[in-house]
């Protein structure tokens, strides 16, 4: 058995992303309001920022990996214009599920996909621009979601890692606070599963810091890459250019 993390947990590398699935099959149906909830609304800034720094233009072809809900895509959607393509993504069906209805709600019809990202079933330099926010941390071998991330994108494109990182030190305590008492508890009050937002923390304390991934994101291929803090560290946006 090949062992990685699941949180704290140590799972079989083969079952992790059955472990994940069960994590978003449980939240999806609440996770856009546990989403507002958790983060005091902020998440819609963190994504509005994502989107300001993508710069997606009339014409471009975007992939948004772990697209679930949707919110992105559909941000993504409303700059492309007709002749550019927005294709929304995610490993779990349940949530991709979700998102798509709430496009198709929004009168948006978008080409949708269950696929895993270590294995993209893209062609080689065809999107202007991928994203992926906040799924990064859930991938069992990171550097080889980079990697295809890398090879599907043009040269020039622009990859977008918008994830959870390493808070500064002043507020390591109160959102280790927050985040082991206030959240587990917050998720067993709306979406009825405490322990999915159990596994959320401990995949955050998981996840490599801003420049551990900084530094993936150069092995993995990327000519420049830079981040920018959001709200003391709590999240990081990550901005990947391909040669």
């Amino acid at each position: 058995m090949t062992a990685t993390h699941f949180g704290y947990k140590s799972v079989d590398e083969a079952d992790k992303a059955r472990h994940v699935r069960g994590v978003f099959d449980s939240v999806a149906p609440r996770y856009d309001v546990m989403n507002d909830l958790m983060s005091l609304g902020l998440h819609r800034a963190w994504k509005a920022f994502t989107l300001l720094v993508a710069d997606v233009r009339d014409g471009y072809m975007v992939l948004d990996i772990a697209g679930g809900t949707g919110d992105l895509a559909l941000a993504f959607s409303k700059k492309v214009g007709k002749t550019g393509r927005v294709v929304h993504t995610d490993i779990n069906e349940a949530m991709l599920r979700s998102g798509r209805n709430r496009l198709l709600d929004a009168g948006v019809a978008l080409p949708t996909a269950v696929c895993d990202a270590e294995q993209l079933p893209f062609a080689d330099n065809y999107f202007h621009a991928v994203s992926v926010a906040f799924g990064l941390r859930n991938m069992t071998h990171k550097d080889r979601a980079l990697a295809e991330m890398h090879r599907v994108l043009r040269p020039g494109g622009k990859l977008l890692v918008l994830e959870f990182s390493k808070v500064v030190a002043p507020l390591q305590r109160a959102y280790d606070w927050y985040s082991f008492n206030i959240l587990p508890r917050l998720g067993q009050l709306v979406a009825g599963d405490a322990d999915s937002y159990r596994y959320l923390a401990e995949s955050i304390r998981m996840h490599p810091d801003q420049q551990t991934l900084k530094t993936m994101l150069l092995e993995g291929g990327f000519a420049h890459v830079d981040y920018h803090n959001l709200t003391g560290g709590l999240v990081a946006l990550h901005v990947g250019i391909k040669a």
